[in-house]
């Protein structure tokens, strides 16, 4: 769970409270003499203060947005800050600031492994900047595949979250090179990025009235900004979208919304509807239609049956998204096409995904296609 979670919030003020009834309780039994009962006096005194402290803290960063996630609390994130190069026409579409082999055996070698590439991503029509991490297949590099236009997919993080760990606990990119020299999936670039554009707002991938335009910013700038740099196919039919979280939610909007940018999706532990509390603010302007329109449920029923292929990841027991996962397949008709990855029993976390990332890249790559 992140720093800005609600369930953390709600966590930490649960346990202060509990622990000042338990010290309230308590107390006439430590009133005695003695070492243990005077050590634990401080003990109780020590956590429930701490407890304290720890729901005020978080109340204060939720609500004036000190720190996005839990690497910039502690200080652990310690990437430089990218300078990019304007012009007279303006910031460049995607900036390569850096290169690093895949944690493979091989992985320094690009044409047996590929290759991770670090870039900066300007959207020319939002004026929206993000990192990302572009990941090329070991045939990207090999001869004869030197005019070939490759599938690509974006690679969608939760709320608050980062990149790197897409590479580092998902593994998305070393599971695509297992995998593809296992013949399971295709050859795809993976574009790994998290859906906070405007931090520490979370946006929800939502095009906000008179706000970040985030929704446009991964249909229409990002697609056009790997285009400009690397070779992928520009039909929808090319382009894929997955995501845990906040990202799968974001996956699966993104091509029931936009078919013609997106031909897949895969929703990890996605919901189906943008929620409304202090880190997105007011998404829509007070449009209740706008609202809806947002809504993947209410889109079942009253929008017609995009021509696209989503796979939701759900379990029967540690996610909330599973009955509305089962009401989604339930209502879905053609075109729409579903499918789904039910476990018996998985939470909300990053185990849950690393059972889901594997089997769901397989699904997404093998419905992408590319000239």
């Amino acid at each position: 769970m992140g720093l800005t979670s609600k369930k953390v919030l709600l966590l930490t003020i649960v346990a202060a409270v509990a622990l000042f009834a338990l010290t309230i309780w308590y107390w006439p039994r430590l009133g005695r003499r003695g070492t243990r009962v005077v050590l634990g006096r401080i003990g109780v005194l020590l956590a429930t203060q701490l407890s304290i402290l720890a729901a005020g803290g978080l109340l204060a960063n939720n609500y004036f947005g000190f720190y996005s996630s839990w690497a910039d609390l502690f200080g652990t994130n310690t990437d430089m800050g990218v300078v990019v190069d304007h012009g007279e026409d303006g910031p460049k579409q995607l900036q390569v600031v850096g290169s690093q082999g895949v944690g493979v055996p091989g992985g320094g070698n690009p044409v047996r492994s590929g290759r991770i590439d670090k870039v900066q991503i300007h959207g020319q029509s939002t004026d929206l900047a993000s990192p990302a991490y572009v990941y090329l297949p070991p045939q990207y590099f090999q001869k004869r595949y030197a005019a070939t236009k490759f599938p690509a997919a974006v690679v969608l993080t939760g709320f608050p979250g980062t990149a790197e760990n897409l590479i580092t606990r998902l593994r998305y990119p070393q599971t695509a090179t297992q995998h593809i020299e296992a013949g399971t999936m295709k050859p795809t670039i993976l574009v790994m990025m998290r859906p906070t554009v405007a931090p520490p707002r979370d946006t929800e991938c939502v095009d906000v009235p008179e706000g970040p335009q985030t929704e446009s910013f991964f249909t229409r700038d990002v697609r056009a900004a790997i285009g400009s740099h690397y070779r992928v196919g520009e039909k929808a039919r090319s382009w894929g979208v997955i995501g845990n979280s906040t990202g799968g939610y974001c996956a699966l909007k993104m091509a029931m919304r936009s078919p013609k940018s997106f031909g897949a999706a895969a929703a990890l532990s996605g919901t189906f509807k943008a929620p409304l509390d202090a880190t997105t603010g007011d998404l829509f302007g007070g449009s209740k239609q706008l609202e809806r329109e947002n809504d993947m449920l209410w889109r079942l029923n009253n929008r017609p049956m995009p021509p696209v292929s989503v796979l939701l990841a759900s379990s029967k027991k540690g996610e909330h998204n599973y009955k509305d996962t089962l009401t989604f397949i339930s209502k879905a008709k053609k075109p729409l096409k579903v499918s789904s990855i039910i476990l018996e029993s998985g939470g909300h976390n990053t185990n849950t995904w690393n059972r889901e990332v594997p089997p769901s890249l397989d699904w997404l790559s093998n419905r992408l296609s590319a000239p």
